[in-house]
């Protein structure tokens, strides 16, 4: 079988470099990372041109907030201004940035993208619903998108083990309707948004993870570190250690995605889903496909539920047919599922052995893996997405209709909604506040309309499974398609980690073993994933408390870490001493289940270097 080309990723002693290059004129200030900045009376950024090395600590007097010891233990840092500061070049982060320069082509905006390219960190779907686009950048048809196959057919079934049942078309909410929309691969779209978003100024910044916020001395988020490399394994810097730089901004979007790791910060910090319902998530894997052309159908797409979960779990499956042959395979498992037992990977390795999957995919040959959490809490779970100095954007927020399996065109409004509250503040002479009105935009918007119609879907199915999520669930959609709900607005419960019962209480699952055909082993797949990680960094993967996996998780739930990660990250090896919790980090494939479903949360998701992790090819 072949695999997929995969790039490699930039040389990263170069990235600092080209920034610098990139930014011309623009000042750069050298500071050490005293961990806040200082804010002016309207919370703009009076960083301007200030040296706070260590050497100029006795110098500040009254106005230096921070000890001697507390610089020397952080980097000195350089530093670098600019009026929007966008983590993550997904396509609500490229959104905000084409809409920035569009309202005001003088506005500084830069992305940063830790992928080693726009795009190589991007999985969905994807059947992209275009109205995001068509906000944006309304002649996108004419402009050379890589959107050039239209939806032409939809199908939905529900599997048994050995046969299916097609659920007419008639019978489906309209919402469910793919007619207008594409089957994209998502990776490609965000890179031609990256060519836009550069056509019109913005700089965007490839292999530059995201590890720290700076804070304002006012307590609002002033910017990001950027680009930090070369540390040891032990944490120490390296001979070729680089400290990265500080990318401060009056406003800073986290478009991080699925539970991002300065998302998770900043919505603690400001308590943004105080009120809420607990975020629910699901694991959604995929695989690319090259198939007999005789059984391909450009533009049609499948869906399915039932089997092979049923009771132990939700989830479901889509099939979609691009061109050249290809089809986009994927499986999606909710994450509330209590037996510690499921493997997510093995459902889907299973999945494609039912009759229907199996003919399909019959003498074809399978060309790439992925895998990515996905939000599923929706309306009830959705925070408050602005926050002092910035807003969450996107999946960072929590913005995929569970139903209809779609977040992009949600991501690219609320990325154009951001951007034009902050282009409104700033226009106002504003900085570093809370941009209330792109709250205001989210919720009462087009957005807050596409989650609220679906909100009852998912805790109907985790409450009573699949038959009632499709009889109730689907009513309550015809209802609020009418504009009432019967059921108002029904709760979440238990976060996805708290739903995982003892081992005690459930029995093991035995999975058929791969063939090598249509089902793999996790390495086998990680291999087609183009991922990769510098072994010489410290583990991105962090435990709060190093004893827990053997001391609590094993003995209580038979340590899931090792049966949910999708790309066996996790393993109990068997010593003389006895058991071992491994961490084999540079299989990591940043799907972020384990920070999601590990039942102890004492698993920590933390950005590698720059470049670190998949390289997706046309996912």
């Amino acid at each position: 079988m072949g695999r997929p080309e995969v790039k490699p990723a930039p040389e990263r002693p170069r990235r600092r470099e080209a920034m610098r290059d990139r930014v011309g004129a623009r000042a750069i200030v050298v500071r050490a990372a005293s961990g806040s900045v200082a804010r002016g009376r309207n919370c703009a950024c009076a960083a301007h041109a200030i040296a706070i090395g260590p050497e100029q600590e006795s110098q500040q007097g009254s106005d230096m907030t921070d000890t001697a010891s507390q610089i020397q233990d952080k980097p000195e840092r350089e530093a670098m201004e600019y009026d929007v500061v966008i983590v993550g070049a997904g396509p609500a982060g490229l959104s905000a940035a084409i809409r920035l320069k569009q309202l005001d082509p003088e506005i500084s905006v830069v992305v940063l993208e830790k992928g080693s390219e726009v795009g190589a960190h991007i999985l969905s779907g994807a059947v992209l619903d275009p109205c995001g686009l068509d906000r944006l950048l309304p002649d996108w048809r004419e402009m050379g998108a890589p959107i050039t196959v239209p939806v032409r057919e939809d199908r939905f079934y529900m599997l048994g083990e050995g046969g299916s049942v097609r659920i007419p078309n008639i019978a489906m909410p309209p919402l469910m309707n793919n007619h207008g929309n594409y089957i994209v691969s998502l990776g490609n779209v965000c890179r031609w948004m990256a060519e836009k978003a550069e056509e019109l100024g913005v700089e965007v910044f490839p292999g530059m993870s995201c590890s720290e916020i700076v804070w304002g001395e006012d307590g609002c988020v002033a910017g990001v570190v950027a680009g930090e490399f070369g540390r040891n394994p032990d944490g120490t810097p390296g001979p070729g250690y680089e400290p990265g730089m500080e990318l401060l901004g009056k406003y800073v979007f986290l478009g991080e995605g699925v539970r991002g790791s300065l998302s998770k910060q900043v919505i603690e910090r400001f308590a943004l889903s105080e009120g809420r319902e607990p975020q629910k998530y699901g694991l959604g894997m995929k695989e690319i496909w090259e198939i007999d052309p005789a059984k391909h159908s450009e533009g049609r797409v499948v869906h399915t539920m039932g089997w092979p979960l049923e009771k132990n779990a939700g989830g479901g499956s889509f099939i979609y047919h691009l061109d050249n042959n290809q089809v986009y395979v994927g499986f999606v498992v909710h994450l509330g599922y209590a037996n510690p037992y499921l493997r997510p990977y093995q459902e889907f390795q299973r999945f494609k052995h039912h009759p229907m999957v199996a003919e399909l995919l019959k003498g074809g040959k399978r060309v790439a893996y992925g895998a990515r959490a996905i939000t599923e809490g929706g309306w009830q779970s959705l925070p408050k997405t602005a926050f002092p100095g910035g807003a969450l954007l996107g999946c960072a927020a929590g913005m995929v209709n569970v139903p209809r399996i779609k977040g992009n065109h949600n991501a690219m409004l609320s990325g154009i909604h951001a951007a034009e509250a902050a282009h409104e503040a700033m226009s106002a002479g504003r900085t570093g506040d809370v941009l209330e009105s792109y709250d205001a935009a989210v919720r009462e918007g087009a957005i807050g309309r596409d989650l609220k119609k679906v909100r009852n879907v998912k805790p109907i199915w985790s409450r009573w499974g699949l038959t009632a999520s499709m009889a109730l669930g689907g009513f309550d959609m015809w209802t609020n398609t009418l504009g009432f709900s019967l059921l108002g607005t029904l709760g979440h419960g238990k976060s996805d980690a708290e739903a995982t019962e003892p081992a005690k209480d459930h029995a093991e699952i035995v999975y058929p073993k791969p063939d090598g055909v249509l089902s793999f082993d996790r390495l086998t797949s990680v291999s087609f994933s183009g991922t990769n990680h510098e072994e010489s960094q410290p583990c991105h993967l962090k435990l709060k408390d190093p004893s827990i996996p053997i001391d609590r998780n094993l003995p209580v739930y038979a340590e899931p870490a090792q049966r949910y990660c999708p790309a066996g990250v996790y393993e109990v090896v068997e010593k003389d001493d006895g058991p071992e919790f491994v961490i084999n980090f540079q299989n990591c494939v940043h799907c972020k289940t384990c920070d999601i479903k590990d039942p102890s949360q004492n698993i920590v998701w933390t950005v590698p270097q720059g470049g670190d992790g998949p390289n997706y090819p046309n996912m």
